[in-house]
Parts: structure tokens; sequence; C-alpha cells
């Protein structure tokens, strides 16, 4: 195998680059050298993660790991080809130290910690119940993340609705509003306002200022979701029942422990960003600095006490199990490395292969052009990690948070509505999407393949993300 792999990348690198892409720049990947072929494997792995579970099921649910690991192998062995091993390590490592790093382990500790919270009892989830549960879920979504409130409630709303014949359609909006648009609201909410967080925009700044655009796209998502519910629940009454398989019980939250773990793990991502103690560690030339590990460090530590301070009752009513954690920091450890030389190329603005799509964001007298940052961000956080994306267009923007709160303020909104947004679009647009996929699967749900949950998104988002970019950005 990794004598076909390395042959696979020496055939790609001779054919496909040219000679004066093979010299790296002193700091990281010459995306401007670099054309669009960069971008197969990341292509490649999508269609793989869309295509797999559907034409090839048990060979990708026995082997989705090595296929994922082939792709980032694709990857890895070209670049240390064409720009030397020293330039591709580093380009490779900086993804998986610190951003990869990073996000499963604040994705492995919210979903570990959640999984020892139990709602017990039973919700029948009738249309105002399944509205209910999804606003509370969307509200505190910008308070400990939409991670966080994807894990403790997707659970309940699944045993709520495990006696309905049509419940797929309630965890695909459940993505769309509790995974995605309720993290709009302040830097706890989602990756990329973290990200415009670190780089000195305001805590408060999405909150004043997305407002008007998260409650316009969330209530007309909510809309269509009642409709598509009231539709289903009248269609349902006429079928034969199916008996619930979750006992009417009094519900009651149970597993209050974890809930201070929770309070935590927010608290030591607020360190992380309140504390510079200007101490850092260079691995292989990839800078690690000293907030972050420690960042990191503690929300390990209150992830695996979440594990004796929690009840193996409440996990295995959970269903709760390492699977769907698994799956996911496999896939998308091939995914962060997968897209470094497109980031890359995304980096190198007009002097990239992506030049014709960089150009888009800026009118033709000068000036930002807000329905395309809006459009182009979103677009590519569809299918990129929505953190790293909205800082390329946070930087091409200008990159200076005062002048972007303040005097491009629609600009700034823009970027950062079209990558919280818009991560609704696929499965991997935002990092908790996948996660609820893979628990609804494991439970049962018949949840649409890739391109079946786009097909959702087409019809349901992009209409209104078509009206909220008209009425805001225009």
């Amino acid at each position: 195998m990794p004598i076909a792999i390395g042959a696979a990348g020496a055939i790609i690198v001779a054919m496909l680059f040219p000679a004066q892409a093979f010299a790296a720049e002193e700091h990281g990947l010459p995306g401007a050298t670099m054309s669009l072929w960069w971008a197969l494997p990341f292509a490649g792995l999508l269609l793989s993660i869309a295509t797999g579970p559907l034409l090839f099921h048990h060979v990708w649910e026995h082997h989705y790991g090595k296929i994922a690991a082939l792709w980032a192998a694709l990857v890895i062995v070209p670049l240390a080809i064409a720009f030397g091993a020293p330039a591709a390590t580093e380009a490779v490592l900086h993804a998986l130290l610190t951003e990869y790093m990073s996000f499963i382990v604040l994705l492995f500790a919210l979903y570990t910690i959640s999984g020892g919270i139990l709602l017990a009892g039973n919700i029948h989830g009738t249309p105002l119940v399944n509205a209910g549960l999804l606003i509370v879920g969307a509200l505190l979504a910008s308070v400990i993340g939409t991670t966080g409130a994807s894990m403790i409630l997707i659970r309940p709303i699944l045993r709520a609705n495990d006696n309905r014949p049509f419940n797929a359609h309630v965890v695909i909006f459940f993505i769309f509003l509790v995974s995605n648009i309720g993290g709009s609201l302040t830097p706890l909410g989602d990756p990329p306002l973290f990200v415009g967080f670190l780089r000195g925009v305001d805590f408060f700044w999405t909150t004043t200022n997305l407002w008007r655009e998260t409650l316009f796209v969330a209530a007309v998502v909510l809309a269509v979701f009642l409709a598509i519910e009231v539709i289903l629940h009248r269609r349902e009454a006429g079928a034969p029942k199916i008996k619930d398989p979750t006992p009417d019980t009094k519900v009651r939250l149970r597993g209050l422990a974890n809930l201070p773990l929770l309070v935590g793990v927010i608290g030591a991502i607020l360190l992380s960003a309140a504390w510079k103690p200007g101490v850092s560690f260079s691995v292989f030339g990839v800078s690690l600095e000293l907030q972050n590990l420690v960042r990191d460090a503690i929300i390990l530590a209150l992830a695996l006490l979440s594990l004796p301070l929690s009840y193996k009752s409440h996990r295995q009513a959970n269903g709760f199990n390492w699977g769907p954690i698994a799956e996911v920091a496999k896939l998308f450890a091939s995914i962060f490395i997968c897209i470094v030389p497109v980031v890359a190329i995304l980096r190198a603005g007009h002097d990239g292969a992506l030049a014709p799509l960089v150009a888009l964001v800026t009118s033709a007298q000068g000036t930002p052009n807000d329905l395309a940052y809006f459009w182009l961000t979103g677009a590519l956080s569809s299918f990129l990690d929505n953190a790293p994306t909205y800082l390329v267009f946070f930087e091409l923007a200008g990159g200076d948070p005062q002048h972007l709160m303040t005097e491009f303020a629609s600009t700034l909104a823009a970027i950062s509505a079209g990558a919280v947004f818009m991560g609704a679009n696929t499965y991997i647009g935002n990092a908790p999407n996948f996660m609820v996929y893979a628990i609804a699967r494991h439970r049962g749900v018949k949840m649409p393949g890739f391109f079946g949950y786009m097909l959702w998104s087409g019809l349901v988002l992009v209409p209104t993300f078509l009206i909220a970019g008209f009425l805001f950005f225009r």
C-alpha cells in the first residue's frame, strides 16, 4: 500500500504540476503557484463520504478509516515530492496540531460530557413539542455552542420521535437550527465566530449585529418545519400505530454533575482568549501557544472526569457509545489534511487559482460586495471547514477588527452569517452536523445520504438565504 500511494503521488505531481511550483516558500505552501488539481483529493474524499454509505455500504462501514487515510496520503505524498518533506510536514502538522487537535478535543469533551446528561422520560414528538425543542436548542447553541447543544438535545428528540414512521426530517431541521443557525449570536456559538473573537472582534458584536438576520432565517426555517410536521403528523394519524419503544415516565434531568463540567469547558475557552502569556513551543516548525495547550488539557481532563462521575445507566439510556465520535475523528482528520492545499490556494487571494471567485467580493468601485461575501463565504463553508474559511475572508476584507466592526460592519456581518448559516448546507459544513447524523443513524433513523441531505438544504435553506441576502446584504 505505501508503494502504491507513493507511486500515485509521484505520477500526479509529474503530470499535473508545473516545475516552478516545486520550490516551497519559506513560510507555508506557495498557494499562488498551486493549481486546482491539488483539490482533487479533497473532492475525492467528499465523494467517498457522499457515495460510500449508499453504493458500497458494508465496505464503507468496515473500512471508511482506511479510505479516508488513502485520500489523506494522496495529499501528503505529493506535497512532500512537490515542495519538500519539511514544508509538507509543517503544513500538515499545522493543520493537525493547531486546528484538528483542538477541534476533536472539544468535540470529544462535549460528546462525552453530554452523554452523561440524561433527559429522562418520554416526550411525545408532536409538531409543537418538536418545534419547542428546536427553539430551546437554537437558543442554547449560542450559550454552550452548537456542538454542546446538539449533543445534549439530539438524544431526547430522537426518543421523542422513535415511534413515528416519519422522523428523519426532524433530525434534518435539528441540524439546520440547533447545529448551525442558532450558534450565530456569540463567539461561543460557532468556531468561525470564536476565530473572530480571538482576532479582536468584541464578544457581543455578533449579538448586536446578527440578531436580525438570525431571527429572520430561524423563523422562516422553523415555519417550514412546522408546515412539514403538521402534514406528516396528519398522515401518521391514519397509519398503523408503532409501539413506542420508550416507556412513559416522568420527565427529569439526570446526570447533573456533568453540568459544571460543561461550564468548565466554556471557562477554558474563555481563559484561552483572555490569558496571553506569550509562551509558545515549536513542534517541527509549528508554534503551539501555551494558553491553547492549557485549554485543551483542561477540556480533555473535564471529559475524562465525566466518565467516573456519570452513572452507566444514564449513558446506556442515551444509547451512548464511541462509534459516532470515532467515525467523526477519522473522517475529519482526513478532511483537515485534504483542505490544506485548498486553503493555501484561497489564502493566495487574487494571485491564486481561485482568483475569479475572490474577485467576486469586490465591486467595480473597489468597495466590498457584501452579498458576494455572504454567498462566497457560505458556499465554501458548506464544504470546507467554516473556521479557516471565515478567517480567509476576514483577511480579504482587511483583517482589521476595529475597521470591520465600524465602517465595514455589514461586510463582517455578511462573512459571519455566511460561515455560520451555510454550514448547514452539507453534513460536513459544521462540526456537529456529521456527529448528529452519525448518532441518528446509529439509533436507527433512516437518514438521507450526502446528496439527499443537500436536496433538503437546497429546497429549504437556499431559498431562505436568497431572501436573507437580498434583505440584509444587498
